[in-house]
């Protein structure tokens, strides 16, 4: 996986097997239930996996932090932020149990302990979290309505505790008023491939008091 070692390169040997494994999974496992594009899935690393990984750029997590992925699909983020911080609790949710039995596979392919799984919605989440990371599911106000509940009071991180979404083209209208609270962050400030240059990282704090 060298688009990611290019990115990353404190990464241990394991992780990096992890990453090749995952990738070839995806490859595979797509073909019985589509959770990519099959149109896509030969920029399975850059357009998913490093596209996932841009939200270890934007943070990272202490150790003990439980980040809650929703909408997670086969897997995307949480996989591959599960491997980069495997100190940190990953749950991840999706509606559709096909997709989240192929993420189910991929993890315990990889021997990933930290990565718990739920076929369902946020309304059924009975998870405390820090974070709530997703990618291409709904609008930031939406999410962040939804999350809400789910949401730690007490923060442990260098960001108070709330939402992180990788989104793509013009947000202004989307986010609203929350335009006032919430960083963009574009993803080609980290990863210099043309497929993100109109990538972003949205993050909005939830108070929960």
């Amino acid at each position: 996986m060298e688009v990611v070692k290019k990115y990353f390169p404190g990464l241990s040997d394991f992780q990096l097997s992890q990453f090749e494994q995952m990738s070839q999974l995806f490859r595979e496992l797509n073909e019985g239930v589509n959770v990519v594009s099959r149109k896509d899935i030969e920029n399975i690393d850059v357009n998913h996996i490093l596209h996932s990984l841009a939200i270890a750029k934007y943070i990272q997590f202490t150790p003990g932090t439980v980040v809650i992925d929703l909408g997670t699909g086969g897997g995307l983020p949480g996989l591959p932020l599960a491997v980069m911080f495997p100190d940190v609790k990953f749950h991840l949710i999706d509606r559709v149990g096909k997709k989240v039995n192929v993420a189910r596979t991929i993890a315990e392919k990889l021997g990933l302990q930290n990565v718990s799984f739920q076929h369902g919605d946020m309304g059924e989440c009975k998870e405390t979290a820090d974070f709530v990371v997703s990618r291409a599911v709904t609008d930031q106000p939406t999410l962040v309505k939804i999350s809400r509940k789910n949401i730690s009071p007490e923060s442990k991180n260098a960001l108070p505790n709330g939402l992180i979404t990788l989104k793509g083209g013009d947000i202004t209208r989307e986010l609203g008023l929350y335009s006032q609270i919430s960083e963009v962050t574009p993803v080609s400030s980290y990863f210099s491939e043309p497929f993100f240059s109109t990538k972003q990282i949205v993050y909005t704090p939830i108070l929960t008091r």
